[in-house]
């Protein structure tokens, strides 16, 4: 099973390494993970960790991610009220005979493009996990020359209080 974890960090050096560390170390896996800092304090970061693993890896993780003194906060957000949202960008080969086609598929999506020359197009989408496979299976037959995307960022829909 999938889960997501949100943790706030101090916003320094070498905390991420820590954190990648622990994983590595205890044979876990990170699916995906982005970082930022927040915008109430830059001093703090918030990281989104995807991992997978059964509720006993779950709690390893969170208790030992709970002992890093530069974790502030983790908050397992896994079956929340959530919304999650991943990035991605795709370089397509351009084909002018299928532009038409493609770019329904792209409205459609409420994507856009953001470059194109004679030979390729780039096309940026956000969404779910699921928006954005199901476009990736819409648009392969196209021909995909390249494809950057970024891990899942999430928060809650409400405030909740941790550990309580």
């Amino acid at each position: 099973m999938k889960h997501i974890i949100s943790c706030q960090v101090e916003n320094k050096f070498g905390v991420l390494a820590r954190i990648s560390g622990l994983f590595s170390g205890r044979g876990f896996n990170i699916i995906s993970l982005s970082v930022g800092a927040t915008a109430e304090d830059p001093t703090i970061s918030r990281m989104v960790i995807v991992t997978e693993g059964d509720e006993k890896v779950l709690e390893q993780i969170t208790k030992q991610l709970n002992k890093l003194i530069d974790v502030i906060k983790v908050q397992d957000l896994t079956g929340e009220d959530i919304i999650d949202r991943e990035f991605m960008l795709i370089k397509l080969a351009y084909d002018a005979k299928k532009y038409t086609k493609l770019t329904q598929i792209v409205e459609t999506f409420q994507c856009k493009v953001v470059s194109m020359s004679p030979k390729h197009l780039i096309v940026e989408i956000d969404g779910d996990e699921k928006k954005l496979n199901t476009f990736l299976d819409l648009i392969r037959p196209f021909g995909i020359a390249e494809i950057a995307r970024t891990g899942k960022i999430a928060m809650t829909r409400v405030d909740k209080k941790i550990g309580g």
